[in-house]
């Protein structure tokens, strides 16, 4: 796998690039469940089972990797099945903490299936960083986020919270949905896990449903993949190819949405019959000056971060494409 320092070229042509066996430039859709093997306990190339890996979701998941600066990447059938994977990281007794203003599919899953097996929750305004030290307790052991928020676009501080959970030995997931990595990398400010559902900006066609976990290092990754096969909600053949291929135009997807946000915004402030308008890129806003300085706003050419080796799960498979 090459890497590259511009991020538009990431999107095109990072992670594992064409197909090895045939020249293709675009990785082809490998639609099996199962893979021919050379003798009892002899996979050929190294693929077994899709549900445990798949070349066109290996290439995937190198790719959201790379482009979120992590030490690998995992990709579901869904948002909510990533962030299930996530919370399967804990344990009965253990505490989350997530934002006050936090999608709502994330706090039913706490709420009505999670709880019952003892894994409890805190709501606390993770803008407020007073509020957030004082949550933490000796049962926290994550705090779950988003920034912007998912519904009001409430900006949290991803470096200075990351720090203060790192502090009280808890990890920090940040949900990147509205952001995408193009815009934000929360790995770089500190978080130790990124969420996506890949549904939204990621695919950009309303067309696929999916989701993402990357993870900063090597012990999560060994504990994300195993969740992830003895689960097995994972991203099939045909969605992973649609993902790659949506992937390729995220910055120019990305720089439109946000100059017609911009516009939009302008627009509102001289309604007269807006009372209040939710939007971080506004001097006005909450957060304005943390969210510019966390995120990059779609400025064109921006680097990437040298990154550490991507792997492939089971890692064996990196030598197969």
């Amino acid at each position: 796998m090459a890497h590259y320092k511009h991020i538009e070229s990431a999107v095109i042509h990072g992670g594992i690039y064409g197909d090895f066996h045939t020249g293709a430039v675009s990785t082809p859709i490998y639609q099996t469940s199962t893979f021919e093997q050379d003798g009892l306990g002899k996979p050929r190339s190294n693929w077994e089972y899709s549900r445990t890996g798949n070349p066109t979701r290996a290439a995937l998941e190198a790719l959201i990797a790379e482009l979120e600066g992590g030490a690998g990447g995992f990709a579901f059938s869904s948002g909510m099945a990533a962030i299930d994977a996530v919370l399967h990281l804990f344990q009965s007794g253990d505490s989350v903490i997530i934002s006050s203003n936090v999608y709502g599919g994330t706090f039913r899953i706490l709420d009505k299936i999670f709880k019952q097996y003892g894994l409890n929750y805190k709501i606390v305004d993770t803008s407020d960083l007073a509020a957030l030290e004082s949550a933490f307790t000796s049962d926290v052991k994550a705090l779950l986020l988003e920034s912007p928020a998912n519904p009001l676009l409430t900006v949290t501080d991803i470096a200075a919270a990351s720090e203060i959970a790192r502090s009280k030995g808890a990890l920090t997931v940040v949900d990147n949905t509205f952001m995408t990595p193009y815009l934000q990398r929360p790995l770089e400010l500190g978080a130790d896990i990124v969420v996506h559902s890949a549904t939204k900006y990621l695919g950009g066609h309303s067309d696929v449903i999916a989701g993402f976990v990357v993870v900063k290092d090597d012990e999560l990754a060994e504990k994300l993949h195993f969740i992830q096969n003895a689960v097995g909600a994972v991203a099939g053949p045909f969605d992973s190819f649609l993902l790659i291929r949506s992937i390729k135009t995220l910055a120019v997807r990305m720089e439109a949405h946000v100059a017609n946000a911009e516009k939009i915004a302008e627009a509102l402030k001289s309604n007269p019959a807006v009372k209040n308008i939710y939007y971080p890129g506004l001097k006005s806003a909450q957060g304005y000056e943390i969210q510019k300085r966390q995120a990059k706003n779609g400025v064109v050419g921006q680097m990437l971060p040298e990154f550490p080796a991507v792997r492939i799960y089971p890692k064996s498979y990196i030598f197969v494409l």
